[in-house]
């Protein structure tokens, strides 16, 4: 078995370097209530290539600007990446097109403002064709969140917002698996997660009182 890409193990802050895959379909209602009609969503799966953190955006379509959306979102929280990795799916084939027709349509500033963002901007990157074990990392992200998708939903259909929540508080308990161990002592039963790359913690853990005190 042959070494792990250099982008894998070199240390970065988290989700510069991302994978990106979709799951679904999943049926989102309209509304509340009897009577409803439903819809097809799908998950966007972003993980980052170094600390393994999982990010999760609930996409309304199957088309490259609903895509090119939730990539807005993921890169306002998370900060911009340099280079995603993905399969040569249609979306993603198409939303790298589009960001490349705004380059070349944009204005002479815009323009300018384009070049200097392709000189720092997201790089992206295609698995060759029918090859999809060169995606093990993101496939593996996207069989654990379907895994707590079904053990949660079942049968049952949510709206959006729920949908978004519950996706949520899935990427909170994705993230707070374990890694490895954060020492060699045998009593030591803490591990290091993917939070603690995000917010320096366990995401899901109580949080530990202050050491300092103040008398009254």
């Amino acid at each position: 078995m042959g070494n792990l890409p250099r982008d894998r193990v070199t240390p970065t802050r988290p989700f510069l370097r991302t994978g990106v895959d979709y799951a679904g379909p999943i049926l989102i209602r309209t509304s509340k209530g009897r009577g409803h009609r439903a819809y097809k969503g799908y998950i966007a799966v972003f993980i980052c290539f170094w600390s393994r953190a999982i990010h999760l955006e609930l996409v309304s379509d199957y088309s490259s600007e609903a895509f090119i959306a939730a990539l807005r979102r993921f890169v306002s929280r998370r900060g911009l990446c340099t280079d995603i990795y993905s399969d040569c799916g249609t979306i993603f084939i198409g939303a790298d097109r589009t960001l490349r027709e705004l380059f070349v349509t944009a204005s002479t500033e815009g323009r300018g403002i384009a070049r200097v963002a392709a000189e720092h901007g997201i790089r992206w990157h295609f698995n060759p064709p029918a090859a999809p074990h060169f995606g093990g990392l993101w496939e593996a992200a996207v069989k654990s969140a379907k895994y707590h998708l079904r053990r949660v939903l079942g049968e049952t259909t949510l709206t959006f917002e729920e949908l978004t929540t519950l996706l949520t508080q899935i990427e909170a308990c994705l993230n707070f698996r374990p890694l490895q161990a954060l020492s060699d002592d045998p009593d030591d039963v803490t591990a290091l997660t993917p939070g603690h790359f995000l917010i320096g913690a366990p995401l899901l853990a109580i949080p530990e009182p202050g050491r300092t005190t103040v008398d009254p």
